[in-house]
């Protein structure tokens, strides 16, 4: 499922809100979640799973096409932790 496809389903499911309005909710929950991760904090929905950013330290790589050394540099990457409830409903308990 896509974004738009999201706002289309709530706004199907909900006729008495606007389409716009569905738009702005979803996009703002996104933004939160997102500068919440840029500064660094968890973001948790119960349930659901939680939100968070790990950090990869640097190391030496390889160039997978001429096998040399490379510095890869430090960096912050987004993970996700399945909820239990989420983890039950995927594996149909």
């Amino acid at each position: 499922m896509i974004r738009s496809e999201l706002i289309q389903k709530i706004a199907d499911e909900n006729p008495h809100l606007y389409q716009r309005d569905v738009e702005k909710i979803v996009n703002t929950i996104f933004d939160r979640i997102t500068q919440a991760m840029a500064d660094g904090k968890r973001v948790e929905l119960r349930g659901f799973g939680a939100f968070s950013v790990k950090k990869r330290d640097q190391r030496t790589g390889r160039n997978p096409r001429t096998g040399e050394s490379v510095e890869v540099e430090e960096k912050h990457v987004p993970f996700f932790k399945t909820g239990k409830l989420l983890r039950d409903r995927l594996n149909g308990k």
